[in-house]
């Protein structure tokens, strides 16, 4: 092995992926459009379009793991762009012979009532789930096939530092620091699970580095749930920041918003998530790979530390 890892994306798990090899002092490749540098000590960055099969092989070439971190900003444009970006990173995969690790989410299994497992099928009912179950089942496919090495981890809803306004709860820290009312989606009442990005970092690189983990899912560790109105609340506190005070929009308000605003037709879509407890469950991550998540004090700090 060359120990030579190539990220495609910069945003949170991008540069959370990157830090946490470069810390142990791998050599790291960050992929985007634009090439630009994130401060990340000893990584480098290449400018590329990874939807581009053919330039994305001659960045790869010779590296050990491809890692997919790519987040295609708004769900309004996920359905043009995830596609060809998709196949260009499984094409360069298997010509390469890079193996193929995928930051996942929890979209693909659609509404559950009961805490969600890696048995559970993949049965989304919204177009963005059914797209990223693709995703995964195409990367599947080829593994089944012998074409490549691939596997896919899953984490909920990120917080920790980078995450900013793409996530449920850092998109409120100039708000919570403001001392004004945080207004979440669905209820704030809801147990909900939150997986810090630097826990799902060295899950993703745990699992792609072990062979015989690879051609399933794997859950990236994760606390037990909290409601939106407790992590707020924590992560107000560990800021210092005034108290919290968190309020639910109300689903008119959502609704009527959605049918004027295109990002908001997207997120309501996927509102099921917040209306009912919304749980992933670890275990089998924690138990093949003794990995567990940071303490929630610290994700706390970090993730009032923007």
């Amino acid at each position: 092995m060359t120990d030579h890892h190539i990220v495609i994306g910069a945003g949170a798990a991008g540069r959370a992926v990157a830090g946490h090899l470069a810390d142990r002092g791998s050599r790291v490749t960050i992929v985007t459009r634009s090439g630009t540098d994130t401060g990340i000590a000893g990584v480098e960055h290449v400018a590329a379009d990874a939807s581009d099969a053919d330039s994305l092989t001659e960045v790869v070439s010779g590296a050990d793991v491809l890692y997919n971190c790519a987040n295609p900003g708004s769900y309004t444009t996920w359905m043009t762009v995830w596609p060809p970006l998709a196949a260009g990173l499984l094409a360069a995969a298997e010509r390469t012979g890079a193996t193929y690790a995928i930051t996942g989410n929890l979209y693909p299994y659609g509404p559950l009532d009961e805490p969600m497992t890696e048995s559970h099928p993949d049965a989304a009912t919204d177009k963005k789930g059914k797209l990223r179950a693709g995703m995964w089942a195409d990367a599947l496919a080829a593994h089944r096939d012998g074409r490549v090495r691939t596997v896919e981890v899953r984490a909920a809803d990120f917080i920790g530092p980078g995450v900013g306004d793409s996530g449920h709860i850092t998109r409120h820290l100039a708000t919570l620091k403001a001392g004004k009312r945080a207004w979440v989606i669905g209820s704030a009442d809801q147990p909900h699970s939150f997986t810090d990005v630097g826990d799902l970092a060295v899950a993703l690189v745990a699992a792609a580095e072990d062979e015989s983990a690879h051609g399933r899912v794997w859950h990236a560790p994760t606390h037990a749930p909290r409601t939106q109105r407790r992590v707020i609340g924590e992560v107000a506190r560990a800021g210092g920041f005034p108290e919290a005070k968190v309020s639910a929009l109300p689903a008119a308000v959502l609704a009527s918003a959605s049918l004027v605003v295109p990002m908001l037709r997207e997120v309501r879509e996927m509102s099921y998530q917040w209306v009912r407890p919304y749980v992933l469950d670890d275990t089998a991550t924690r138990s093949r790979f003794r990995i567990e998540p940071m303490p929630w004090d610290e994700i706390c700090r970090r993730t009032a530390g923007g």
